[in-house]
């Protein structure tokens, strides 16, 4: 029997691709989207939930599975402070989690990003760490946290740092030292996740840097 899959931030560059590669994958027979608004798939596998995040309790329902993917996330800019961010980055994804574990949930996955501690002095980096350390405390049986650096894709929004970032890096890259910063596709996070959600681990959490995401 297929698994069912939960993903949160299905819209954005490795959610998208993450929904997208599920959908093709033999192990998984449904896909299950959350977003804040309507999407459209072709596949039949794959079900899209619109719910409203201030009032996940009342969307509990749609949490249950066996996998649980998130790649939820927003900038300062889009929020419009960074205690917005917060709510985004940190208040809705634990809810999600904590909702999906009710329901059963044993395996979650998180895109996180390199650098994340909770420790740093960016504020970014800052709530990256911040989250891991609020998902290390909940009892799913498998924990993921990847880390890739910049990430590459198709965006809704125009980010104009990122999109130098894109030609600049690459470049910047080849030299000694720096190629562990190198951007990376969310099509190749999106691959990596699926990848490490299918092995066989006795290991409760697992955090996964930018040289073993790539294919």
């Amino acid at each position: 029997m297929g698994k069912i899959a939960i993903v949160i931030g299905a819209t954005g560059v490795v959610g998208r691709e993450i929904v997208d590669q599920l959908a093709v994958h033999d192990a998984f027979e449904k896909i299950i989207s959350i977003s804040r608004r309507c999407v459209h798939y072709d596949n039949p596998k794959i079900f899209n939930q619109v719910v409203d995040f201030e009032n996940l309790e009342k969307e509990e329902e749609y949490f249950k599975g066996d996998f649980f993917f998130s790649a939820l996330g927003t900038t300062r800019k889009q929020a419009g402070s960074i205690e917005a961010q917060r709510k985004v980055d940190i208040d809705y994804q634990v809810k999600a989690a904590q909702l999906a574990l009710k329901n059963g949930v044993d395996q979650y996955l998180l895109v996180s990003s390199s650098g994340a501690n909770i420790n740093s002095k960016s504020s970014y980096l800052k709530m990256k760490g911040e989250l891991e350390e609020k998902i290390k405390t909940l009892s799913f049986k498998r924990i993921v946290f990847v880390r890739p650096s910049l990430l590459l894709g198709k965006r809704s929004d125009f980010r104009i740092a990122e999109k130098v970032g894109e030609l600049i890096l690459p470049l910047i890259c080849q030299l000694p030292g720096l190629r562990k910063y190198r951007p990376i596709t969310g099509k190749e996070v999106a691959a990596a996740m699926i990848r490490i959600s299918q092995r066989s681990t006795k290991q409760r959490v697992g955090i996964y840097s930018l040289d073993e995401l790539f294919i």
